[in-house]
């Protein structure tokens, strides 16, 4: 039986993205018109029908964004894995009050997809860590969610 396609998030997708969260964002490369894959976290949804990122003004992402808007986040969360597919644009060449030059991204969501394989659910969410000093990671993460919180 096929899943349902829903038109915005559903609730428990829409609270998930209310802070900083584990994504993959897929565009359509500007140079190879290939599918490119990256992994983020300064994501936040605003609405139900909409998605915020931040990513660095020169990410491959902005360009592919900037040539061909289709876009898909990849977000585990609720048990299961779903594609949030939509429209993107550059709605900030450059977040204020944030100490790296980043844009922020808006995503028009027109359709949620669990994509999650029959008979199964995700038991563990992905976890990470900053790699660098925590304090200046939390410091930073806790400026661009603000900046993305106010585009």
């Amino acid at each position: 039986m096929p899943n349902a396609v829903e038109p915005t998030l559903i609730e428990p997708l829409f609270r998930a993205l209310q802070k900083e969260r584990y994504v993959i964002v897929c565009t359509i490369d500007h140079e190879t018109g290939a599918p490119n894959a990256s992994a983020i976290s300064w994501v936040y949804a605003p609405a139900p029908d909409k998605v915020y990122f931040a990513v660095d003004q020169r990410s491959r992402i902005v360009a592919n964004v900037k040539a061909n808007p289709a876009i898909s986040i990849v977000l585990i969360a609720n048990e299961s894995t779903y594609s949030i597919s939509g429209k993107a644009h550059v709605k900030v060449e450059k977040l204020e009050n944030v100490p790296l030059k980043l844009a922020a991204v808006q995503v028009d969501i027109e359709e949620v997809r669990d994509v999650m394989f029959y008979g199964a659910k995700i038991s563990v969410e992905p976890k990470y860590e900053k790699t660098y000093d925590a304090q200046a990671a939390a410091k930073l993460d806790q400026q661009v969610m603000s900046a993305l919180k106010q585009a």
